[in-house]
């Protein structure tokens, strides 16, 4: 039987002209990060399962490519539950593997910690447009930085290179957790209940206000909490300022920084900025992690029509590993999204007009060749990019497929002149 010449489902293999555009996204992604202080970091593909399985993940921790134990480790015969046959799993995302990363080098990393990584992550999940199971994740973290300048800076550094890509007129949509439960505390829901109420309002983009009643009822909550939560939102539809309005309505519920604090973050990157999107405060922005403790952010992409990146501060997860809570946020740039919107918009690499591919006939003189050789190797010093291919006899085609990886220019070397 003849081997598979596709690749494994939710994974696929990179052709030339993407890989192009995939290496100019990290270089630019890369540079700019560099000028915000960020500094590269590797972590293994490979996570202790115990690690991954911490209740950290949220709805991504049934999405974990677990793996066997190997050698005489493994046996098959004494197994009676999944911890004798398994002790790892492919990362899911970057955030846990940083995590464990800075509690096992803390002391030799300065504080803050601004980490750049940019790395591939396996989720089995259900493959559609844009959502693959393997994928490229980017991700920037500043770990040691209680304040909210670490949000600024995220947010800042992140709305450039998105800007320097040339992507502009999105939003980033801003919240806090605390807001979030606040909200729930003040109309009366049960802890316990909070997760179930946010899964609901998470959906609220999708099956409107109506809608999220009639879910919240079907869950069996007191109808005295669901119409006095459904009212914050009817009053923040009215008011010019929804955070005033909150910080209003929820005295005594929520910690008055806490609106402060959210406040200054978006003034500070409405005034700083340096690429053209807005910044929106958005009550209904919930986040699947339950790793997060405080701000939560998103970049909404109208032409997408889905989440294109996101993050927030997650101060308790160091804690797992040392026992020693540490301040942190991140935010994580939708690589494979982003590459999609590029590649659908017809996106050009700025200096594509400098590749000159030069097409040798067969035959031609072994001193011509070397002259030919020659003339390339200088073009190449001058900052030109170029191939050295041997004419094919289908030469537009040849051509064709050259134009489609960003050769516009084309040098023709015959062995005899044409006439």
């Amino acid at each position: 039987m003849a081997l598979s010449k596709k690749p494994v489902t939710g994974m696929k293999d990179i052709l030339p002209a993407e890989m192009q555009l995939r290496d100019y996204v990290i270089g630019v992604i890369k540079e700019t990060y560099a000028k915000f202080g960020f500094t590269s970091i590797e972590t293994p593909c490979v996570e202790n399962i115990a690690n991954l399985s911490s209740r950290q993940g949220g709805e991504n921790e049934k999405l974990i490519f677990k793996i066997l134990k190997r050698g005489e480790k493994l046996n098959l015969e004494t197994a009676k539950e999944e911890g004798d046959l398994v002790d790892g799993g492919l990362r899911y995302d970057l955030t846990v593997p940083l995590v464990r990363y800075y509690s096992n080098h803390a002391n030799e990393l300065p504080s803050p910690f601004k980490a750049l990584q940019i790395g591939n992550v396996w989720r089995a999940d259900h493959p559609q447009k844009g959502r693959y199971r393997q994928f490229m994740q980017c991700d920037i973290d500043i770990l040691g930085e209680p304040t909210n300048l670490a949000e600024i800076e995220l947010i800042l550094a992140t709305t450039t290179t998105l800007g320097r890509l040339g992507f502009k007129g999105f939003q980033i949509r801003i919240n806090e957790r605390r807001i979030l439960k606040a909200m729930a505390a003040y109309s009366g829901f049960e802890e316990d209940d909070y997760d179930q109420v946010f899964i609901t309002l998470d959906k609220m983009d999708k099956i409107g206000l109506e809608g999220v009643r009639a879910e919240l009822e079907k869950c069996g909550f007191p109808a005295q909490s669901i119409e006095k939560y459904l009212e914050l939102f009817r009053g923040m539809e009215a008011a010019k300022d929804r955070l005033a309005y909150l910080a209003d309505r929820l005295q005594g519920t929520l910690d008055a920084e806490v609106g402060q604090s959210l406040e200054e973050i978006i003034a500070s990157v409405r005034a700083t900025k340096a690429s053209e999107f807005e910044i929106v405060f958005d009550p209904t922005l919930v986040r699947g992690m339950s790793y997060y403790t405080g701000t939560i952010f998103e970049i909404a992409m109208p032409e997408f029509g889905a989440s294109c990146g996101g993050g927030g501060r997650y101060d308790k997860m160091v804690g797992r590993f040392t026992g020693k809570d540490v301040p942190a946020c991140g935010f994580s740039i939708g690589f494979e999204r982003i590459i999609l919107i590029m590649m659908e918009n017809g996106f050009r690499i700025p200096g594509e007009n400098k590749k000159v591919a030069y097409l040798i006939e067969k035959g031609v003189a072994v001193e011509e060749l070397c002259r030919i050789i020659a003339q390339a190797q200088e073009e190449r010093q001058d900052g030109t990019q170029v191939l050295v291919a041997r004419m094919n006899k289908n030469k537009k085609f040849q051509k064709e497929q050259l134009n489609k990886e960003g050769y516009a220019q084309f040098r023709e070397f015959y062995k005899e002149p044409l006439k």
